[in-house]
């Protein structure tokens, strides 16, 4: 179990092989962001993006899946108090495999039995592209 005292700045974990398909984008976006780029092929031709995109969200929810599976089960995670900087900077489309790196970029007491650990998360594609980007602010229970 990694507890607060066990986080260091500068430390990275890379992981994460999510691939995304058409179906899953649309059925997220006719669910929770029915724009039409997310949820219909023919207008997202037409759209700024040329085809069809996920959601931003969607992207977000993909990569929490990631975090939950690869960070915060190994952690004394009690939860996030939210994101900072959150980006989103290509568009990630049927086919893509999403990639995490995690960097550990500051930390901080928090109240008694709990620190504040800000990570620079990254998602990326195969290609190396960068899709997606924030800041954690993760709460993590110290030792005693």
């Amino acid at each position: 179990m990694q507890y607060y005292e066990d986080v260091e700045v500068g430390e990275t974990k890379e992981f994460g092989a999510y691939e995304v398909t058409k179906e899953e984008i649309i059925e997220f976006a006719e669910k929770y962001d029915p724009q039409p780029f997310h949820v219909d092929e023919e207008a997202a031709e037409e759209s700024m993006f040329g085809g069809l995109i996920a959601s931003g969200w969607h992207t977000a929810a993909m990569t929490m899946r990631m975090l939950v599976e690869h960070t915060t089960r190994d952690a004394a995670s009690t939860g996030a108090m939210g994101v900072d900087e959150l980006r989103w900077k290509k568009p990630v489309r049927p086919g893509d495999t999403l990639h995490v790196e995690v960097e550990i970029l500051d930390k901080e007491p928090f109240r008694e039995g709990m620190g504040l650990v800000h990570s620079g998360t990254y998602v990326t594609r195969d290609d190396g592209t960068e899709v997606m980007s924030f800041i954690g602010l993760v709460l993590y229970e110290t030792r005693e």
